[in-house]
């Protein structure tokens, strides 16, 4: 099961890296342009896990991280795909199957899609694994489930057909 942590701590992100995460968001509003870079780069240095920086694809560039992780409603993956290396992933958040057909057809990598679950870190009205499953066959994008989601009721969002799990929580509480 593909993991992707979502935090702004490099405590966290060490963590996960040594627990065999296979992607780091660094999604730190608060702080300041270096102050991001400084935490980019060091989550970039821990090696192990391919890290993307939340919205900053200036800040990504330039401190040598693997992608972007772009909100809904964003520039398209398609625009910033023409100044960004090869190989270089963008990945988007989506909360409805048009959203999920805009990412795909915009070029991204990847979709995390939620909140699934009852999310502790956040007010939202769950979708359920129903939507989840319904969201996954409407697009060949790789999805990773979102919100509420515990080590528990991770095996759930893939039976659902999630390519992977997303979280904060899930990576910040330990199991």
């Amino acid at each position: 099961m593909k993991r992707y942590c979502i935090t702004d701590s490099l405590d966290v992100a060490a963590r996960a890296v040594h627990d065999g995460v296979e992607m780091i968001q660094i999604r730190a509003k608060q702080l300041s342009a270096r102050a991001l870079m400084d935490l980019a780069r060091g989550a970039v240095a821990l090696k192990g896990a391919q890290v993307l920086v939340n919205t900053r694809t200036d800040v990504s560039l330039a401190c040598g991280a693997h992608g972007v992780h772009l909100p809904a409603g964003s520039i398209a993956p398609s625009t910033i795909r023409r100044i960004v290396p090869r190989g270089f992933l963008i990945g988007v958040s989506c909360h409805s199957i048009e959203e999920l057909r805009a990412a795909e057809n915009e070029g991204a990598d990847f979709a995390v899609f939620g909140p699934v679950f009852a999310s502790i870190t956040k007010s939202v009205v769950p979708i359920g694994l129903d939507a989840l499953r319904v969201a996954t066959e409407s697009v060949r994008l790789p999805v990773y489930a979102l919100g509420g989601v515990t080590a528990e009721n991770a095996p759930l969002c893939i039976q659902a057909g999630a390519a992977g799990i997303a979280g904060i929580s899930l990576f910040t509480l330990k199991n």
